[in-house]
């Protein structure tokens, strides 16, 4: 008796994604933003979130330090009394006796107050790149995070997928069987794969409720509150490409190096400027009671005496940490412009990949899991045959989404300007049968052991740095 295919309409409903033409490549920078509700996480975060207030703080500060720093230094106002002898106050019986007031004002060598002032300026330069790291992180966190959530959730209607393939496939199994076609094995081994179908619903559950959390500390909200979605992985725009000159420019460590050697020259100014003396004008007057008050005026000045083994010493240290931020500053560029190139070597190498899946891939394994059904259904393959196809289909298809995510994950990273290895963006392990005899195991999206084309590994041009 021939028993009807069931499986291939919904075989053909169930895999939407793989049908999708390519996207066409963005020359809007940052089209991602076009999904509402990341627009509205990145908008919640950077609204809301403690670091930011705590960077605005430091800007601020550091505004308040530029009007001290050209301050003169305060005066000081001396009060005094000079008597003749110890039989009584002589002030207006004796000439010498007398109160005194005086004022007097430190004058530092014209330039210094001017270098200092332009010193605590770039201090403002410095606090502003720590705060726009702060803000290029926080985004970069938002955008990994929502990414991974949806990597999870489409990992969980995948899963929802191969769960209504097994259950036709379980009744297929027990029709064939209760008609004498099929073995008992058979409708025992499909029944086991949807009981094993539940522990991957649940590690998933658990991967959506650990991404939830994660962004909802972002934006500061209970780690228990959904978050609705409104689009699939394969639909996040990809953001165009930035140039190297793109990238250098929005570094925050480049400009905050940049900004350190500008400082440091100001500073060794300071430290030449530091042979010169210092200066001091006291005006007083000494009241002798009776008698003509006195007054005077005076001016003093500094002795740099010990000059060689301090401000010489002052100007040498200076000028070694001038010349130790120039080389920061070249790290700091060398090291961006690797980065550069190994993401946009990983983010070619994930699109053509992605391609890959999309016109060959996914087609030839849905192919394969056709045919493989069909000959089980007329009795000319084993159960385990259709089995295997259908895991290989849902491995590609996992394949297919870890690849979205890490071709999501090279794009935040990129547009971070992170000096760091790229994070990658990790979901779930989808469930896979366990073929016996002789069968090979079908490839997994399992994060731990599945090894597919643009997932993260540790060598090889399709690697994403770790």
């Amino acid at each position: 008796m021939r028993m009807p295919l069931r499986l291939a309409p919904a075989l053909v409903l169930a895999a939407p994604a793989a049908a999708q033409a390519p996207l066409p490549e963005s020359t809007v920078p940052d089209r991602s933003t076009a999904d509402p509700v990341l627009a509205a996480l990145l908008a919640e975060a950077l609204g809301k979130h403690p670091d930011i207030q705590r960077a605005d703080a430091a800007v601020k500060m550091d505004h308040e330090r530029i009007p001290q720093a050209g301050v003169l230094p305060d005066p000081t106002l001396s009060l005094g009394l000079q008597n003749d002898g110890f039989n009584g106050l002589m002030v207006g019986k004796m000439e010498t006796s007398f109160y005194s007031v005086a004022f007097t004002q430190p004058l530092p060598w014209p330039g210094k107050r001017g270098l200092r002032k332009e010193a605590a300026a770039i201090g403002v330069d410095l606090s502003e790149a720590t705060r726009s790291r702060v803000l290029l992180g926080l985004e970069a966190d938002v955008r990994r995070g929502y990414a991974a959530l949806l990597l999870v959730r489409g990992q969980q209607a995948l899963l929802a997928q191969q769960a209504i393939f097994l259950e036709q496939a379980e009744r297929l199994a027990r029709t064939r069987y209760e008609v004498g076609q099929g073995s008992q094995g058979d409708l025992l081994r499909a029944q086991l794969e949807l009981t094993r179908l539940k522990q991957s619903a649940w590690a998933l559950e658990a991967e959506e409720r650990t991404a939830l959390a994660g962004l909802n500390r972002l934006r500061q909200r209970d780690p228990a509150e959904p978050i609705a979605t409104t689009a699939s992985l394969a639909e996040l725009p990809e953001p165009a490409l930035l140039a190297p000159e793109a990238i250098e420019a929005r570094s925050p460590e480049l400009a905050g190096a940049r900004a350190s050697v500008r400082q440091t020259e100001k500073l060794l100014d300071l430290a030449k400027l530091d042979r010169r003396p210092d200066f001091a004008v006291t005006a007083g007057i000494m009241p002798r009671g009776s008698l003509d008050p006195m007054w005077q005026v005076g001016v003093s000045i500094s002795l740099p005496i010990y000059g060689r083994h301090k401000q010489q010493r002052a100007v040498a240290e200076h000028e070694h940490h001038r010349r130790g931020q120039g080389a920061e500053v070249d790290s700091v560029r060398t090291l961006l412009r690797q980065r550069t190139e190994e993401r946009t070597i990983q983010i070619d190498t994930l699109r053509r990949t992605r391609d890959l899946y999309r016109e060959g891939l996914l087609v030839q394994s849905e192919a394969s899991f056709k045919a493989a059904l069909a000959q089980y259904e007329s009795g000319r393959a084993p159960f385990l045959g259709a089995l295997e196809a259908l895991n290989g289909w849902v491995g590609d298809q996992g394949a297919y989404l870890q690849t979205l995510a890490q071709l999501q994950a090279q794009h935040i990273a990129l547009r971070e300007a992170a000096l760091g290895a790229t994070p990658p963006i990790t979901g779930g392990a989808l469930a896979s049968a366990s073929l016996a005899g002789g069968a090979a195991a079908a490839p997994t999206a399992s994060k731990s052991s599945a090894k597919v084309p643009g997932k993260a590994q540790d060598s090889g041009p399709a690697a994403m740095k770790m």
